[in-house]
């Protein structure tokens, strides 16, 4: 944090020891440590909960990303049933025509129609 050597923690002891006495020193040499404690302890606990607001962020951007891939590779998969049951329904459609039962046939053009 700050590049303090033993020479500066010296003079600033000595200089300490002069201006508040001997009977004061203990007392405000207690009161800056619980101070810097205290401001330690901020510094950490913002720290923290920026380092773990960072690592949410960057999970809600990998969760959408793997979403859109899951997305695109689903609508893939679907395209080739989508076609084959439509090959199916049309079988069977000209499969109704031919041995002349009509209302099978209409069931499965309003099928169709009513798919999405």
């Amino acid at each position: 944090m700050f590049d303090i050597g033993f020479a500066e923690i010296l003079i600033v002891s000595v200089v300490a020891l002069l201006v508040l006495g001997p009977e004061k020193l203990p007392t405000a040499v207690r009161t800056c440590g619980l101070w810097l404690g205290r401001i330690k302890r901020s510094v950490s606990a913002i720290q923290s909960e920026i380092s773990e607001e960072l690592r949410i962020e960057e999970l809600r951007r990998t969760t959408a990303i793997s979403k859109e891939q899951l997305e695109k590779e689903l609508k893939e998969m679907r395209q080739p049933f989508n076609a084959a049951s439509q090959d199916v329904s049309k079988t069977v459609e000209e499969a109704a025509k031919a041995v002349d039962m009509p209302d099978v046939a209409s069931n499965l053009q309003d099928n169709e129609s009513n798919k999405p």
